[in-house]
């Protein structure tokens, strides 16, 4: 109710649904309150949008939604299905998703994270030698997240070309030495800043993808977006899949939760690794 009467009341035109929790770690140890969020909160202002029969809603997703290894991806997941369901229903709306990756800078950064740590005298924390993240500018992604939602033509899934993934240990090893600084040889006294090695988070992989498949693309009249064509859900699965998501969010029970998301999330697999609460909670 709330949200119908603020999008009539200030006669919105476009939403930019970006509203989410997206730390990977913190959400694997609060699933419930990820999908209630991520993925209800998303029908919630979606549904809102068409009744107030709005232009454009964009959903800003992630590339985390791609085969998840984690329930915050496989919530970003579902809403796409959300929205692309809706847009059926709806077609006087026009219903668009955009997935990127890492924005440098942006809440949650590696970025700010490794200068604290460098500032701090180090160490500076790496969860794996091999990590990669793919990452843009906030400029940039602002830019075309915009171009995207004015390419929609309803049930879009946009992909932004981030170019190719970088290691996260190459940036560290980068930060540190534009600091001034040098880093320190394991097992020796040389060096000012020392990088540790982790460990994998609750959820989280090595490497990030921003399609299922890469054979389903089509260009825009931008080179750095590109349209996916993606399977989706029927109308009766979303409605038995949200249906399920509010059984397990009413009675609290994760394990239900999980076995929705086994069963409607293409691609996700349940992660391996400890408990969330041991890990730090600094993003990448």
């Amino acid at each position: 109710m709330r949200v119908r009467h603020v999008l009539t009341q200030e006669n919105v035109e476009i939403i930019f649904h970006a509203a989410a929790y997206k730390h990977v770690p913190i959400v694997e140890g609060n699933e419930l309150e990820g999908a209630k969020n991520n993925v209800i909160g998303t029908k919630v202002v979606a549904e809102a949008a068409a009744e107030a029969n709005i232009e454009r809603f964009i959903l800003v997703s992630t590339d985390k939604a791609v085969r998840p290894t984690n329930i915050m991806g496989a919530t970003k997941r579902m809403a796409e299905l959300v929205v692309q369901d809706l847009q059926t229903r709806e077609p006087q709306v026009k219903f668009s998703m955009v997935r990127f990756g890492n924005v440098l800078g942006s809440s949650g950064s590696v970025l700010p994270l490794f200068q604290t740590q460098i500032e701090a005298g180090g160490p500076v924390t790496v969860t794996h030698q091999e990590v990669s993240r793919f990452f843009m500018t906030i400029s940039e992604a602002a830019r075309l997240v915009l171009l995207a939602g004015a390419y929609a033509e309803g049930g879009d899934v946009f992909v932004l070309d981030m170019g190719k993934p970088q290691k996260i240990m190459d940036i560290a090893h980068r930060m540190i030495e534009l600091s001034g600084r040098t880093v320190k040889t394991p097992g020796s006294a040389e060096g000012d800043i020392e990088i540790i090695v982790t460990g994998l988070r609750p959820g989280e992989k090595l490497y990030e993808e921003l399609l299922l498949d890469h054979d389903n693309l089509c260009g825009t009249p931008n080179p750095k977006i590109l349209r996916a064509e993606e399977a989706m859900l029927g109308p009766s699965e979303v409605a038995s899949m949200l249906r399920e998501l509010n059984v397990a969010i009413k009675t609290a029970n994760a394990a239900h939760l999980r076995k929705v998301v086994r069963e409607r999330v293409d691609g996700y697999h349940e992660p391996q690794g400890a408990p969330a609460q041991q890990y730090q909670v600094d993003e990448i």
